[in-house]
């Protein structure tokens, strides 16, 4: 392992979990958002989390949920990890992590002014640095030069470009969605490569 966790995020089928097994992430993402394309129901993901490898940690994204729908999204499926893309505060950080007894990565956008100092100060057990929800795209890396906590990175990795990006900032793990698909759906060469390039320092080829 090159010392950066992976996270594979969307997953919506048998071929998704085949991959994630396969080669080797560390998480695999449930999306309970409704809103966007990769929304899995709870009952599916129970489904397919039992299929994943027991190393591989599951993880129920959601964004400004209310909390009694997002307790159930966690219990019906069994994700071990609850992701908040949203603008959820630490008391609503606290409440689920009392309630659930899981984990919460917290994502904070890179373009929101005081994203970085309010990161920092988190009260989540991790927190994501985003470009946005779901965008797909990069941001300015340079920002997170003097950011001193261990943190996931997304928005617009992809294969070509994640080793770069561990070169350059050496984060805790980084996170793909759309980096991986081709026409919205998952690929299982394109997750190889990133997961490859992710291990071997962008040498993927």
């Amino acid at each position: 392992m090159f010392g950066v966790e992976i996270k594979i995020c969307g997953l919506t089928s048998e071929k998704d979990i085949f991959a994630v097994n396969k080669f080797g992430a560390d998480y695999a993402g449930f999306v309970f958002f409704k809103k966007s394309k990769r929304y899995i129901d709870p009952y599916k993901a129970r489904e397919l989390i039992e299929n994943l490898r027991t190393d591989v940690k599951s993880v129920g994204v959601f964004m400004n949920e209310p909390l009694d729908s997002l307790i159930f999204a966690v219990r019906v499926s069994g994700v071990e990890i609850v992701q908040l893309h949203g603008h959820e505060s630490d008391e609503y950080v606290d409440y689920v992590r009392r309630v659930l007894g899981r984990p919460v990565i917290k994502a904070y956008k890179a373009s929101e002014e005081g994203a970085l100092e309010k990161a920092a100060k988190s009260n989540a057990d991790y927190v994501m640095i985003d470009s946005g929800a779901g965008t797909g795209t990069t941001f300015d890396w340079s920002i997170l030069n003097s950011f001193h906590r261990d943190y996931f990175l997304a928005g617009g990795l992809d294969p070509d470009n994640v080793g770069e990006a561990i070169d350059l900032l050496q984060p805790f793990a980084v996170d793909v969605s759309s980096g991986v698909e081709t026409d919205g759906v998952k690929d299982m060469v394109k997750i190889e490569k990133f997961i490859n390039a992710v291990k071997h320092g962008g040498k993927y080829a």
